[in-house]
């Protein structure tokens, strides 16, 4: 069993590698050879970008494992418990960076709609 401290830092470092594999920029090279980015102008003259999956077979399931914030985010939690349960002392600075990226991410998030 892990701590209900080990479950947070967990949960939060998932939640930031998540969105970082399948939203930010910085990782746009990972999902460039399985996704296309296409822009289009809605009625509103809002820009609007849809993702098409890129070829067939494993390249296709990779594209659309990185479309899906859920798909990639099971992989993630996988990824991250692997990585402690089997290299604890290496996998902890990592969680702990992730995790505190990931709080303050939510408190952005928050901070900016009280904002607005």
């Amino acid at each position: 069993m892990i701590t209900w401290v080990e479950f947070l830092i967990i949960a939060l470092a998932t939640f930031r590698l998540t969105r970082l594999m399948v939203f930010d920029k910085i990782t746009s090279f990972i999902r460039s050879p399985f996704h296309r980015e296409i822009e289009e102008i809605n009625e509103n003259g809002e820009t609007e970008i849809y993702i098409e999956i890129k070829g067939k077979g494993i390249r296709a399931w990779i594209g659309e494992l990185l479309s899906c914030y859920w798909c990639t985010g099971v992989w993630c939690t996988a990824f991250l418990c692997g990585l402690w349960w089997f290299w604890p002392i290496g996998a902890e600075p990592l969680l702990v960076i992730l995790a505190i990226a990931g709080l303050a991410g939510i408190i952005e998030s928050i901070v900016g709609k009280l904002i607005e």
